[in-house]
């Protein structure tokens, strides 16, 4: 389990400001003098200093669980600490059933889970059930006015709020071409796509991210930096590739949009990108994190699409993936399976005990997550 700390615990209110990930104040011993002076250590970075480092590398890790059973698949990672739970699988088991699991799940750790959900709509969508609004397919969304698109959103927001849910894995800022969604199998064979303009997909974007995290729900935006022009789904299959994506593609624009916006998350992909890094896939990619952080102008934290069950990544010991990751740049480290957090903690543990830069990249990590829970209100000192 978690390290339990006494001067932080679970809270469900949403902060109004963002405090920075990367900045911390400093650790000088206090005195009369320097308490009017100097800035409070944020919540976040106090709770870092209190963490170990197997509970550091912890917050790194969203981990799936049942969706019908999350405690007991939390139970099951037999005290390896995780930073947050992904809800995995269907549920029709409705909001109170849902919340009443969740909040079993934060009385169980010190530092207050993540919990995360992938709720899009049309075929992706984990929540059904009582208290759970149908969403429509992205397509369909994309086709609403913008005041009728909050509107509902925000309507949806609150309904994964109120059962606990702090961040959904959407919307998705995947743009695919007019003609060719069917031989898209990711994105535009299955309506996850706001449409094929990526002007029109970063203003659905836009109001989807403000709806979300207005109602209190991190949004994480994907599939960084595209998957609407891959043939193959890097779910299911080897060999996901955009030979068109460069620095300057217009299909990047909806990311963009989503963080001038304030996204709290964006997802980077499993597919590979010849003009941005020709010998790596993205989720493993300085080159193309670099791009995110550095051009696009993003500081909050970046997510893995799935390390664990991807049959892309399948050629790659599960351990290497998260050190490889992790190494890129990555923050958060999603596997749908739990088996996967064990060998996951271990290997990004070897590879800090032997490399001080490699751990001071876990402690940035570590930071810029427990920020976006100080940010959302799970977090308080």
């Amino acid at each position: 389990m978690l390290v339990a700390l006494a001067a932080c615990g679970d809270g469900g209110g949403r902060s109004a400001s963002s405090p920075s990930a990367t900045t911390s104040a400093s650790t000088t011993t206090p005195t009369a003098a320097a308490s009017s002076s100097a800035p409070a250590a944020s919540c976040a970075q106090q709770t870092l200093d209190r963490l170990d480092r197997p509970a550091r590398i912890g917050q790194l890790l969203l981990v799936g669980v049942p969706i019908d059973d999350p405690v007991t698949g939390l139970e099951q990672l037999a005290g390896v600490p995780v930073g947050g739970v992904f809800l995995h699988g269907r549920s029709t088991a409705g909001a109170a059933a849902i919340g009443a699991a969740v909040a079993q799940l934060r009385s169980a750790t010190g530092v207050p889970l993540e919990v995360a959900v992938d709720q899009e709509g049309g075929l992706v969508q984990a929540l059904k059930g009582t208290g759970f609004d149908p969403v429509p397919s992205a397509l369909q969304q994309g086709r609403l006015a913008p005041e009728a698109l909050r509107s509902a959103t925000a309507t949806w927001a609150q309904q994964l709020h109120g059962a606990g849910i702090t961040l959904d894995l959407a919307p998705v800022a995947d743009a695919v071409p007019a003609g060719t969604e069917a031989q898209n199998p990711p994105i535009g064979a299955v309506d996850r796509q706001f449409g094929s303009d990526p002007v029109q997909v970063a203003a659905a974007v836009t109001t989807l991210v403000g709806a979300l995290q207005d109602a209190g729900v991190a949004a994480t935006v994907k599939h960084f930096p595209g998957l609407g022009r891959v043939d193959v789904n890097t779910d299911t299959d080897v060999g996901a590739a955009d030979p068109e994506t460069s620095p300057t593609d217009p299909y990047l624009e909806p990311f963009r949009a989503a963080v001038a916006a304030g996204t709290a998350a964006v997802m980077v992909s499993s597919a590979t990108y010849p003009q941005l890094d020709p010998d790596r896939a993205a989720v493993f990619s300085p080159a193309v994190i670099g791009l995110l952080r550095d051009q696009l102008g993003f500081d909050g934290v970046v997510v893995a699409d799935d390390l664990g069950q991807a049959v892309a990544l399948s050629a790659t010991p599960v351990g290497e993936r998260a050190v490889s990751a992790v190494g890129a740049g990555v923050d958060v480290v999603l596997t749908v399976r739990g088996q996967d957090a064990a060998p996951m903690s271990a290997a990004l543990a070897d590879r800090a005990a032997a490399d001080a830069g490699f751990a001071a990249r876990i402690d940035e990590s570590a930071l810029r997550v427990l920020a976006l829970k100080e940010r959302f209100g799970l977090l308080h000192c």
